[in-house]
This record gives C-alpha cells, sequence and structure tokens, in this order.
C-alpha cells in the first residue's frame, strides 16, 4: 500500500515537473496609462530616481527603506539600491539608455527575496488628452518562477502595482503641472511684460 501512495506520489510529481518545464521561457508584463500633462513634466518623474518615491507603487510598503544613490543625476548611467522589510526586499536599478521624452530602459536586478535580473522599460508617446505611458518589465523565467507561476497570475499581481503606479504619476505630474503654473503666475514680469517663465501647460 505504502508504495503504491509512494509511486503514484512520485508520478505525480513527474507530471508536475514535465508540465512546469513546458511553461514559457521569458515573460513580458505591462500596463498603459494616458496623463493628462506634457511629457515634459512627466518624463523626469521616471528619469529621475530620486523622485520615484513620489509615485512608486512600493515606496509606502516600508517608509523606513535604506536608498542609495549613484551616478548622474538622472538619466543613462543613473542607479540607485533599495534595502527594506520582507515587502520590498532587496535590489537595485540602473538606467542603461534614456532617450528624452521617449523612453527610458532600467536594469532591474532583485537580490532579496530572491536574485533575478528583468528589464524594465517605460515608453512615451503623444496620446489625445496628454502623453501616454506605457510600464513594461520583461526577463527570463526559471523553474521556480515558473512553477509559481502555475499557482499565481503573476501578470495580474504585477500589473497591479503598475496600474498604482502610473495613478500615483499621474498626481504628481497633475501636482507639478499646477505647482508650476502657481509659480509662474506669481512670478515678476520681465523685460518684455510678460511672466518671467512659462510653465508647462495641461493639453
Amino acid at each position: 500500500m505504502i508504495k503504491k501512495i509512494l509511486g503514484g506520489l512520485a508520478a505525480a510529481i513527474l507530471l508536475f515537473v514535465g508540465f512546469v518545464v513546458t511553461r514559457p521561457d521569458s515573460f513580458t508584463y505591462q500596463r498603459t496609462a494616458v496623463l493628462p500633462v506634457p511629457v515634459e513634466v512627466v518624463f523626469p518623474l521616471v528619469n529621475d530616481f530620486h523622485r520615484w518615491n513620489e509615485w512608486s507603487p512600493w515606496a509606502r510598503l516600508d517608509a523606513e527603506q535604506k536608498l542609495t544613490f549613484s551616478g548622474p543625476e538622472s538619466g543613462t548611467g543613473a542607479s540607485y539600491t533599495w534595502t527594506g522589510n520582507d515587502q520590498v526586499g532587496e535590489g537595485r536599478m540602473t538606467i542603461t539608455d534614456s532617450k528624452a521624452n521617449e523612453q527610458i530602459t532600467i536594469k532591474l536586478e532583485f537580490i532579496r527575496p530572491f536574485a533575478a535580473t528583468n528589464t524594465s522599460t517605460f515608453s512615451f508617446s503623444p496620446a489625445e488628452g496628454g502623453t501616454q505611458v506605457t510600464w513594461a518589465m520583461s526577463g527570463d523565467n526559471t523553474f521556480i518562477s515558473k512553477a509559481f507561476g502555475v499557482f499565481m497570475d503573476m501578470d495580474a499581481m504585477i500589473g497591479k502595482d503598475f496600474e498604482r503606479g502610473l495613478a500615483s504619476m499621474k498626481e504628481v505630474a497633475e501636482a507639478d503641472v499646477k505647482k508650476h503654473a502657481e509659480a509662474a503666475a506669481a512670478a515678476p514680469p520681465d523685460a518684455e511684460g510678460g511672466p518671467a517663465e512659462a510653465a508647462p501647460a495641461a493639453p
């Protein structure tokens, strides 16, 4: 009887392993939103890691997480590491390519709770009513991630974070437009009699 149970268990494990290895070897998760602001307002929110905590969906998971910035202030070569509680873990992000107001490519390295290296991209394009922002993450599926994906909908889990992040990005961008407009209205006129500095205006 015990041999039959063990045999059945072994067969089930082999079937599961066989199914897992047939899962896709790579993944891409992405979400898109239209932000009612010019691209010149939203692009810097991603291109400058110092501003990520204003909109990142993971910033609120650990207010005490430690951030360390290195490289240029923004753009290609800029990098930052984070370490925090079990919800945010530990890792590093580095901007590997930055095309002004068009696309930002980021090398995303997870250290804890699991090791992985993925690629994140932010694409910006004109859209009716503002700027279309697409946030994507792609990478290779290991056996562990394939097995995890059998039981969890990773696209839904990560996609929900992306949606929250894009919604927060919209709020921050709109606040920036309002702040710039108020500053421009309060500034003394220049020699030509106009405002000292024109602020980006929402479409």
